[in-house]
């Protein structure tokens, strides 16, 4: 699926990993691979809106995604050109209007729990009252195919550690895997590869290595995904948000585990699994 605009953009990704000689308990030299961390300045019309810790691997994605996450810019056609220069390690984002209210425009700004310290400006948790999430159904079996699928991506830390991934799923099937130095970074660049492509959010699944968050549920919801899974745990406000946006919650989800937050009724339990001992605090519906 492709969109009918795209902007002018560069095609600018780097290499996500770099080899470095490391000492072991035995004193023995090894080449082993690190993640790279390059900071990234997204710039709009000349205005600097923020600096991103980063592979560097998608830049014009990351940037497109944080800009529409934000609600910096709405509508794609505004924007004339994404232009990453590693160099300045910029990227400089024109639009046709040429605008110079941005100061105004961004306000307030929340600093969240995202590893390399993401941020909310303020008006995005008003615009989350104007989102409605329909909620999907899910066969337990299908869940535990799709986990299965996810274990074939997550190359980066596979080889050198230190990194989140995100994906975009549609039943048993991850579309867009996407690894980065924090996970805001990862699910921004998965929203521009959506926004860019024209890819609905509205029957898909986003998965997620890190740890479910208010940030992590305020993006998804604003990519009008029902479904969020996570390999790690959930923080309170992230709970909250959830309910309250109607989306469906899972966490610690990995082989034949998973915990639902928020949701229940929307998961077909239809797999027939070993009887498990009787677990203290456990409650039985």
């Amino acid at each position: 699926m492709s969109g009918s605009y795209r902007p002018e953009m560069t095609q600018a990704g780097l290499s996500p990993t770099q080899a470095v000689l490391a000492t072991d308990e035995y004193q023995n030299t090894r080449e082993l691979h690190i993640a790279e961390e390059r900071p990234l300045t997204i710039y709009i019309d000349s205005y600097e809106i923020v600096t991103l810790m980063t592979l560097g691997t998608q830049p014009e994605l990351l940037a497109l995604g944080y800009l529409k996450n934000q609600g910096l810019i709405k509508n794609i056609e505004e924007i004339k050109s994404v232009q990453v220069d590693w160099d300045v390690n910029a990227v400089a984002v024109t639009t046709f209007a040429d605008r110079d209210d941005w100061k105004e425009k961004l306000g307030p700004r929340i600093v969240t729990t995202g590893c390399g310290q993401g941020t909310v400006f303020g008006d995005v948790m008003e615009q989350l009252e104007n989102i409605q999430i329909k909620p999907i159904e899910i066969n337990q079996s299908r869940l535990y195919t799709l986990l299965k699928n996810l274990n074939i991506f997550n190359d980066v830390y596979k080889n050198a550690g230190a990194v989140h991934g995100c994906a975009l799923c549609q039943d048993t099937k991850p579309l867009i895997f996407i690894e980065d130095v924090g996970r805001h970074n990862a699910v921004d660049a998965i929203a521009g590869k959506m926004w860019l492509e024209e890819i609905a959010g509205n029957d898909k699944i986003f998965y997620t290595t890190g740890r479910l968050t208010s940030e992590m549920v305020i993006k998804v919801a604003q990519m009008e995904i029902p479904v969020l899974l996570s390999r790690s745990g959930i923080t309170q406000m992230g709970l909250n948000l959830a309910k309250d946006l109607n989306i469906t919650l899972l966490s610690r989800a990995k082989s034949k585990h998973f915990l639902i937050y928020n949701g229940k009724e929307n998961i077909k339990f239809d797999t027939e699994l070993p009887v498990k001992l009787e677990v203290a605090n456990v409650k039985q519906d």
